[in-house]
């Protein structure tokens, strides 16, 4: 074997071996990662991928689901051309049509519902991935529909109007400057690579952590100082606690209160119903444990709060939980300082890298009004009151019902049903509309319900733009030419623009035409990006300077921290309220506790999978290949069932079955399983109705169970 050949089998570029070392991301999962990656390409296909040591952001680490990308990119279920719907809704039985054909069908059924029913009937609607969702959300403006939506219905947007209603900003947590850090269900090991890198060299310089989480997980093992395993859904509560035990103990710190702060008085007074006896048996936590906590917490600082939004967020009172863990910081005086947590502007896509760009006047140029008509803002109005996007949680409801417009067509790009609580309400909704474009990768369950499904490509074979913190851009470039005929989402919209003759000239230049949009006045260009293969530093690129936006005044009401917030105050009349309050995260269900005896949490995270999609990918379904719930062995003990037995885990929803994992890692009377699985969906056991009515989030990680030996 010569040199060569050695070396190719190996996956080694070299002179004469034709594999080369093409540079891009990994969007699989939240723009907060999009690791760099280095293709190995041979022949146009590629054949190896690792992690690009000099990129700024992962500088060369991926985790599970970027290393299995090439498997991703050549699942055997990619959708290979236009289809056109044969049989049933459901079924799965198309026919190739061309582009052209697809495209005039689509622009001519669009148009018909429009002139009939009205634009709005028309719902614009994006899951994963989201690199094109500024350009969708003003082709649908642009089409005259208010309704666009995505998978921040369920995602870390009500963790966002938090913020807003409270300070008027995300923050993030400056934990290299901290001397405590409060971490609520923080589990990176499994959800963030990369801030599980992080935690661990602050671990090593001493930092002191408290993690609250109902599981014993790598990150309370290898982390925590103070575990507090929670009952799942009263965090809030422990959060209110804790600020009543920092005032009774004077911990606070008052003249920051006085200064900067705003309703006090309220929360103060709110927040003694939640003495250490109360708060100890809502969140089945130990008396000693809080109070330690608590004092570890206020009288060590600096200290900053490091959380898991969606854990924190996905129950009936997740709004509220969340307001009363960012509360801590006011009260303590952390917020806007060295060492807590540090107000950031969003430069694209909720990722901070401190310079400006134009990402929301770009879509809401073309606003046509009519915000508080958008899906879901009669029912969940403080959602459409921050959020520029309808709360897909009622979609279904109004699809189905009509009220208060009929809702008779979807074009969803990425679109997947099994993130709606009682899926099976979904399809249905799906079912019954007049028409239903799908833009997917593969295959999906949810396609197989459209009468148009559109082929899209990866970010292996496409370019976009990217902002990264630290004051990096980057737009990449495609390593490999589209499969088959697959296109790119903005591609594709561009090209359906066309068709429809839309009056956007902006719109109908693409997707570079927009990007220069967004960044027209920084002094870099599309092309200067392209012309490096790394993110580049944009030389308008600012760091932010600690307690600068405290003291030139906070984006709310009263340019303070609030406490009591003005913002949920106008809505008061509907049983909101402005301070942040606490309800038993299983109140609405109704359900007798002792037919239900056990709390059901799902949707945790596995290191392996996000959503569904990794779940057909052969190396990370090799890694949990079925479905399994796991439950606190002394639980399983006592109803008899011992590890891989079927059992079947009831909801007044429904019902599935799976096999069994006793472990000591959970609470007992907690059932906890993970979500995207195809032959046991678990947001098919959570009603549509189990809502926060702040955000409209569904209570995804509490609702009431019960179990049983498969028979």
């Amino acid at each position: 074997m010569t040199d060569v050949n050695e070396l190719t089998k190996a996956k080694i570029p070299c002179e004469g071996n034709g594999i080369q070392i093409k540079r891009t991301l990994c969007d699989i999962c939240c723009p907060g990662m999009h690791c760099g990656v280095n293709a190995y390409v041979k022949d146009g296909k590629i054949i190896k991928i690792e992690g690009t040591k000099e990129h700024p952001r992962n500088h060369g680490k991926l985790c599970t689901k970027g290393a299995a990308g090439r498997q991703y990119v050549y699942r055997e279920d990619r959708i290979q051309t236009p289809l056109k719907r044969t049989g049933e809704r459901g079924a799965g039985k198309f026919e190739p049509i061309t582009w052209d054909e697809a495209y005039r069908t689509i622009a001519d059924r669009l148009m018909g519902i429009k002139t009939q029913y009205g634009a709005d009937s028309v719902a614009f609607f994006s899951g994963y991935t989201k690199w094109y969702r500024q350009y969708l959300h003003r082709f649908a403006y642009s089409f005259g529909s208010i309704n666009y939506g995505t998978e921040c219905s369920t995602c870390f947007k009500a963790s966002e109007m938090a913020w807003q209603a409270t300070a008027g900003r995300n923050s993030d947590p400056d934990m290299e400057n901290s001397n405590v850090i409060l971490g609520f269900a923080l589990n990176s090991f499994h959800s963030n690579h990369l801030m599980a890198a992080r935690l661990l060299r602050l671990k090593e310089q001493g930092k002191k952590f408290i993690i609250i989480d109902p599981r014993k997980t790598p990150a309370t093992q290898k982390l925590a100082d103070i575990h507090l395993q929670i009952k799942p859904g009263t965090d809030g509560a422990l959060a209110l606690g804790m600020a009543n035990l920092i005032i009774e103990n004077d911990w606070h710190d008052k003249e920051y209160i006085e200064r900067y702060t705003y309703g006090f008085e309220q929360y103060a007074e709110y927040v003694k119903r939640f003495d250490l006896r109360t708060t100890a048996e809502i969140t089945g936590l130990k008396e000693e444990d809080i109070f330690a906590a608590t004092k570890l917490y206020a009288t060590n600082g600096p200290a900053s709060i490091t959380e898991t939004s969606c854990s924190l967020t996905h129950h009936i009172n997740g709004f509220q939980n969340y307001r009363a863990m960012i509360c801590l910081n006011g009260l303590t005086g952390n917020f806007d300082r060295p060492g807590g947590q540090i107000p950031e502007e969003s430069t694209y896509y909720d990722m901070p890298a401190g310079y400006h760009m134009y990402e929301h006047e770009y879509y809401l140029d073309v606003q046509p009004g009519r915000k508080e008509e958008a899906v879901g803002c009669r029912k969940y109005p403080l959602w459409c009151k921050f959020m520029d996007e309808f709360q897909a949680m009622d979609l279904s409801r109004q699809i189905l019902e009509g009220t208060p417009y009929p809702v008779r067509a979807v074009y969803g790009a990425g679109m997947n049903a099994k993130m709606f609580p009682d899926t099976k309400k979904m399809y249905a909704a799906l079912k019954s509309l007049d028409f239903f474009v799908d833009v997917d990768i593969f295959m999906t369950d949810t396609a197989k319900y459209a009468d148009i499904v559109l082929p899209a490509c990866t970010s292996y074979e496409r370019g976009e733009f990217k902002a990264y913190p630290g004051g990096y851009a980057a737009y990449t470039q495609p390593v490999i030419e589209p499969l088959y005929e697959s296109k790119s989402d903005v591609k594709i919209l561009k090209e359906l623009a066309d068709v429809m003759e839309l009056d956007d000239t902006l719109l109908r230049q693409g997707y570079e035409a927009a990007i220069e949009y967004m960044i027209r006045d920084l002094s870099i260009t599309v092309s200067d990006m392209k012309a490096s293969e790394l993110p580049i530093k944009v030389p308008e690129a600012r760091a932010v300077v600690p307690g600068e936006f405290t003291e030139n005044g906070m984006n709310t009401r009263s340019g303070k921290f609030e406490f009591y917030s003005n913002y949920i105050a106008e809505f008061e009349s509907l049983g909101l309220s402005p301070i942040p309050t606490y309800r038993d995260t299983l109140e609405d269900e109704g359900m007798d506790k002792e037919a239900y005896p056990y709390v059901l949490v799902t949707g945790s995270r596995l290191p392996n999978a996000i959503h569904s999609r990794l779940h057909d990918v052969a190396w990370t379904r090799s890694l949990r290949k079925e479905p399994m719930a796991d439950i606190n062995i002394e639980d399983a003990q006592e109803l008899g069932i011992g590890p891989g037995d079927r059992i079947v885990i009831e909801t007044v929803t429904g019902k599935i079955t799976m096999k069994a994992n006793p472990s000591v890692k959970i609470r007992r009377g907690d059932v906890q399983i993970y979500h995207g699985y195809r032959e046991a969906n678990a947001n098919d056991l959570i009603g549509s109705t189990h809502t926060d009515p702040y955000s409209g989030y569904p209570g995804f990680k509490s609702s009431r169970c019960r179990i049983r030996v498969k028979k």
